[in-house]
């Protein structure tokens, strides 16, 4: 597999705040999420797993929407770009100003 080209700071600030955006909207499943992040980084799945001390299988199982992983690995994963595993409302309920 070839190895990613390293993303300039600029790029990097781009795909966290888009990244961000993304999660802040609610519309973001984990998998997206994590390859998302770990594109962010300019890592491959190799690079990835050994950063935050996963196998490639977990990282590929992950990124596919096959794995379950524990909240401590999502909470490790989502750390450095500031954010920790919840419960989100999947449908919440929109709240006018009518009342």
């Amino acid at each position: 597999m070839p190895r990613l080209r390293p993303p300039s700071p600029e790029e990097i600030r781009e795909r966290r705040r888009a990244l961000h955006e993304d999660i802040e909207a609610g519309g973001l499943p984990v998998a997206d999420a994590v390859r998302r992040m770990r594109e962010a980084l300019g890592m491959t799945q190799a690079d990835f797993a050994r950063a935050f001390r996963l196998t490639e299988r977990q990282v590929w199982e992950i990124e596919a929407g096959k794995a379950n992983p524990t909240l401590a690995t999502l909470n490790r994963i989502g750390k450095p770009f500031g954010f920790q595993a919840g419960l989100v409302l999947l449908h919440p309920r929109r709240h006018d100003s009518t009342g």
